[in-house]
Formats: structure tokens, C-alpha cells, sequence
């Protein structure tokens, strides 16, 4: 059973190969910069994010996912630069992405009605991304010990040139945005027996604020996955920040899982996120942990 399940996630991996498996409801929701480079330089501080998921599993072949990125303001928050690094393992296929970006925004004068005086982001911004790098594809085939396809006859090494685009619009109440984190596909990719899809996000998020809830911040979102060849991904996700020392939330992914988080804030300068994804029960993946650690310069989360 193991090995047919080994096998499964393969095929499946290898039918549609992906620069980088869907984030989990703790990655995308608090290092937004990881899918989409307009978001780099966005919170007026310098961040270093570090997320993990899957690496607590005893199942051997799980996916498992990790990240390490760094995203920085410039010319006075005008722009925006940043790096990473992610690792995708899932089977006896692993992927490794290394990419910079850079984004530039302009800022509107509107005037923030009902922004939390604990809360760090500029009201009202739009701004633009551009992301390039490169995804390192390795596929041990051989290792399945299936003799009698030939599409499994030799192991697959491969460097695919990656270019992304994205955007994003934030006011004090509502945030959007889109992005395609590679639009080149394939297409100068090192070796033929490849078919990479490229997958295009959305998402949208509001925040619900009240004098009532003076230290209480209600933030329902949802993120769309739209990926040639599969169907279109729902998330929605709904969090509750405290004043900037605890954090709680939860979601639901179409097909998939439910997500559970649990935040705090251990000194000003760093947050860390425990994210607990639990897979349906027709779900061939079975449940995962995972750990987002963001450590931001000069004030950090201090609340004023």
C-alpha cells in the first residue's frame, strides 16, 4: 500500500507539474509576497518570512513544502524588493524555486476612517510587481521501480526560466489582487518531457473594525486558483487578530481541507503562525502541520 500510494501522488505530480503546490492558509494570508511580488515593501518595514508544512508527517511521500523569503521597502516605500526561496517535495518529485522581484506603487490621498490606530500598512496603495528566477525540477522515476511504461524509464532533471507579474489595490477596509507567478510556462525549459501548468491567483480580503471591538480585527478572504487542466480553487478563510499579540482562524478549500490556525506575538519584532490543515476524507494527501515564522524590522508589530 505504500508504494502504490508513493506511485499515486507521482503519476499525479507528474501529469501536471507545478512550480509551487497551492500556499497554505498560514503562508499566503501572512507572507502574501510569497504569490504575488506587488506585495514586496507593502508593510514599510523590512520582513524575513520562513514557512514549513508537512515535515511533522510520518507518512513518507507527503508533500512537503518550505520557504524562506525577505521583502523590503525603498525610495520611501515608492518600491518595493525582494527574494526566495522555495522547496516543493511530493512523492519522489522535488522542486526548488529561487526568485527576486520588485514592485512600485502609487499612493492615493484618501483618508483612513476606520483603520485600528495597532495596525501597520499604508491605507491606500496600488502597486505593481515583476518577478524573475528560475525552478530547479527533479523527478527520481526510477526509484518507483515501474518497468513496463516507458515514461518511467529515466529520472528528469530540468532548470525552467521563470517570470511573474502581479498587482495589488489596498484601502483601509478592503484589499485585491492578481498575479501569475510564471507566465513563461515551459516554455525555455532545459528538457521536453515536461508539462508544467502555470496556476493564476486571486484573492480578496476585508476588514471589519468597530470602536465596539476596540482591539479586535475581523478579517474574512478568499483566494481563487485557476490552473489549466484542473478546476477552479476556492479558499475561504476568515481570521481575528487581537491587538496585535494573538491571532485565531480558519478556512475551507474546495475539495480539499480545512485549515486551522493559532497565532502570537512573541516580542515585537516576530510572530509565529501554527497552521493545521486537515485533507477530506476523499483526499489522497493526508493532514499536515505547518510553521510561519516572520521576524520584521525597526518597529515590528509594537502596537503605539
Amino acid at each position: 500500500m505504500y508504494k502504490i500510494s508513493i506511485i499515486m501522488l507521482s503519476v499525479l505530480v507528474y501529469n501536471s507539474v507545478q512550480a509551487q503546490q497551492t500556499p497554505v492558509f498560514a503562508e499566503y494570508n501572512y507572507n502574501t509576497f510569497i504569490i504575488n511580488s506587488a506585495h514586496a515593501g507593502f508593510n514599510g518595514q523590512t520582513e524575513i518570512n520562513l514557512t514549513n508544512s508537512g515535515f511533522l508527517n510520518s507518512f513518507e511521500g507527503n508533500p512537503k513544502n518550505l520557504t524562506l523569503s525577505f521583502d523590503a521597502p525603498l525610495n520611501d516605500g515608492k518600491m518595493g524588493i525582494g527574494a526566495g526561496y522555495s522547496q516543493d517535495e511530493i512523492g519522489v518529485t522535488k522542486a526548488t524555486s529561487l526568485f527576486a522581484a520588485y514592485s512600485y506603487k502609487i499612493f492615493f490621498d484618501f483618508k483612513s476612517k476606520s483603520r485600528p490606530y495597532w495596525q501597520h500598512y499604508t491605507p491606500t496603495v496600488l502597486s505593481f510587481g515583476l518577478t524573475g528566477g528560475a525552478l530547479l525540477y527533479r523527478d527520481n522515476l526510477l526509484n518507483l521501480g515501474i518497468v513496463d511504461d516507458p515514461r518511467f524509464q529515466e529520472n528528469i532533471n530540468a532548470t525552467i526560466p521563470t517570470m511573474g507579474v502581479g498587482f495589488m489595490f489596498n484601502y483601509d477596509t478592503f484589499y485585491l489582487g492578481v498575479s501569475a507567478p510564471n507566465i513563461l510556462g515551459d516554455r525555455y525549459a532545459s528538457v521536453d518531457n515536461l508539462n508544467l501548468t502555470s496556476p493564476v491567483y486571486g484573492y480578496f480580503g476585508y476588514r471589519f473594525y468597530t470602536n465596539f471591538f476596540e482591539h479586535t480585527l475581523i478579517k474574512p478572504n478568499i483566494l481563487l486558483k485557476q490552473e489549466q487542466g484542473a478546476p477552479l480553487q476556492l479558499d475561504f478563510n476568515v481570521s481575528v487578530s487581537i491587538n496585535n499579540m494573538f491571532e485565531i482562524g480558519t478556512g475551507y478549500r474546495t475539495n480539499s481541507s480545512i485549515n486551522f490556525l493559532a497565532g502570537v506575538y512573541i516580542i515585537k519584532n516576530i510572530r509565529a503562525i501554527y497552521n493545521y490543515n486537515a485533507a477530506n476524507r476523499d483526499n489522497p494527501i493526508n493532514n499536515t502541520h505547518g510553521l510561519a515564522l516572520t521576524f520584521r524590522l525597526g518597529d515590528g508589530f509594537d502596537v503605539k
